[in-house]
């Protein structure tokens, strides 16, 4: 079974840094994806930055030049830097894993979220 444990959520001031890490654990061949999603109260979930296995990354416009993302394939882990973070950036923050080769037929995988929250 695999799944995925995020930490390092919590309440900074406007401007601040957060670090949000997310391991995945159990039997796991490789990972094609990984990524954090998060969803602001009242609003549909959305993408924040992904790294594909290769490294190549997408972000949200949103958050260009603010985030960064990073991964270690060997360890089956992904982080997430927020600098200079703004109200706006409120909200749950899931990780998910797309493209899981595990010994399940289930190749999607999503985090139980973690809140991050921006104070003005």
């Amino acid at each position: 079974q695999v799944q995925l444990v995020e930490s390092g959520g919590g309440l900074v001031q406007t401007g601040g840094s957060l670090r949000l890490s997310c391991a995945a654990s159990g039997t796991i061949f490789g990972i094609y994806v990984m990524g954090w999603y998060r969803q602001a109260p009242g609003k549909q979930r959305e993408l924040v930055a992904t790294m594909h296995a290769s490294d190549e990354t997408n972000y949200a416009d949103s958050v260009k030049g603010r985030f960064a993302i990073s991964r270690d394939n060997t360890k089956n882990t992904v982080s997430l830097q927020m600098d200079s973070l703004k109200p706006e950036d409120t909200g749950v923050y899931y990780c998910r894993a797309e493209g899981v080769r595990a010994p399940t037929r289930q190749s999607d995988y999503w985090g139980q979220g973690t809140q991050v929250t921006v104070s003005s």
